[in-house]
């Protein structure tokens, strides 16, 4: 990709912040990072959140049918203002302050200018004045057309994925988009370093801000009596199951473990068909938020067992710090991300190594120096200092 200019370095001074616009995945649909963030400075800051119509290319599937389906509710019969917004959210509170959202109108492909031309335009229509003075957010670079043509005093990106390598997706349209982004932020902040690494390359200097974990939340008792796997051994994985995921070390522990009960929790898109035939092998759909401390407390082992690939390589899972709140063992394979925690929980370099820790790990084994470690690590990584610290980039 061509080398782009730096965002904007100068010294004038930043605008008071009370207004913020966020483009981002839809408010309460699953409690991204960035509405984690966002939930820190609500009641504080004036917050206009923007549900988008996503990034994922129509297709004629289940998937876009129960998405379309969604997108056409939040358009004509949902108006969501002030405390409405809180209706279906993840992990609001009875007493919490919600967002005011706004279901944006748009065409759902972008790959061609007149695509882009018409969204722009159906965009800047609907989010002028939500977008006056304000300073934006956005987590996605299909707002790069907006940049120039909303009245906004200041432009953040918040890149939390490589988008140009994520399964399902116009990698080509996602990047060539990203590139034309960068250069009209204000400011750039990256979840991982390889993320902060892959933007410098290009010209682009941003800051690092890993995720932050709700540990109040994680660290909930539990009812750890209703396991509802016999007596085998539970390991347990929760997110998107999709090709990221590395089927033949999951397939491979299956195989090898003569009692063990494997759980993949979570929306399934296009996951490899192997691990729907295996029948040690759990795969229930999505859960609600609130219910997954419970299930982590059934687990002997929680596993994160990703291929090594360039979009792996540029996370930082959201679940890592998750898994780790909850205090039981974590078995990951080696990325950039994990490699760098192996204190904290056992990386797995090979198939037969993943086996090994599993089976140690579920078999009761522990290791009480991973357990200080952890605390020590996590006493600083609530999500209010994460938005302490992503105030200070805005």
């Amino acid at each position: 990709m061509e080398t782009l200019p730096k965002p904007s370095t100068d010294s004038a001074p930043k605008p008071s912040l009370n207004k913020l616009l966020v483009f981002s995945d839809d408010w309460g649909r699953h409690p991204s990072s960035c509405q984690h963030l966002i939930r820190q400075m609500l009641g504080q800051v004036d917050v206009t959140w923007v549900n988008t119509i996503g990034m994922r290319p129509p297709r004629l599937d289940r998937v876009t049918l129960a998405r379309a389906s969604e997108k056409l509710t939040g358009w004509f019969t949902r108006s969501k203002a002030d405390g409405d917004a809180c209706q279906g959210d993840a992990v609001a509170a009875d007493d919490s302050v919600c967002p005011q959202v706004i279901d944006s109108k748009m065409w759902p492909w972008m790959s061609h200018s007149w695509d882009r031309w018409l969204n722009r335009k159906l965009l800047v229509s609907q989010l002028s004045q939500a977008a006056q003075e304000a300073t934006v957010i956005t987590t996605i670079p299909i707002v790069c057309d907006l940049v120039d043509h909303l009245p906004a005093a200041r432009w953040v990106y918040y890149c939390v994925d490589d988008f140009s390598v994520w399964p399902g997706l116009d990698g080509k349209t996602l990047g060539s988009m990203e590139d034309e982004l960068l250069p009209k932020m204000d400011a750039v902040v990256a979840v991982s370093e390889t993320l902060v690494d892959s933007l410098s390359a290009r010209g682009c200097q941003a800051e690092l801000m890993t995720h932050g974990v709700d540990l109040a939340f994680w660290q909930q008792a539990t009812d750890t009596d209703s396991r509802d796997h016999a007596n085998s051994p539970l390991a347990l994985f929760w997110g998107v199951v999709d090709r990221r995921m590395n089927a033949d070390w999951i397939l491979g522990l299956a195989d090898a473990m003569d009692e063990i009960s494997i759980r993949l929790v979570g929306p399934m898109q296009d996951p490899d068909p192997r691990l729907l035939k295996h029948p040690k092998i759990e795969l229930p759909g999505p859960v609600a938020f609130e219910r997954l401390p419970a299930l982590a407390s059934q687990a002997d082992v929680l596993i994160m067992p990703y291929a090594d690939l360039p979009v792996t390589r540029a996370m930082q899972p959201l679940k890592l710090k998750e898994y780790l709140a909850t205090g039981k063992p974590v078995v990951t394979s080696s990325l950039p991300t994990t490699d760098k925690l192996s204190d904290v929980l056992d990386v797995a370099s090979d198939p037969q190594q993943f086996i090994d820790w599993v089976r140690r790990r579920a078999s009761g084994e522990v290791d009480p120096n991973q357990a200080d470690a952890r605390r020590n690590m996590l006493s600083t990584e609530g999500w209010a200092a994460k938005a302490e610290s992503l105030r200070r980039f805005l």
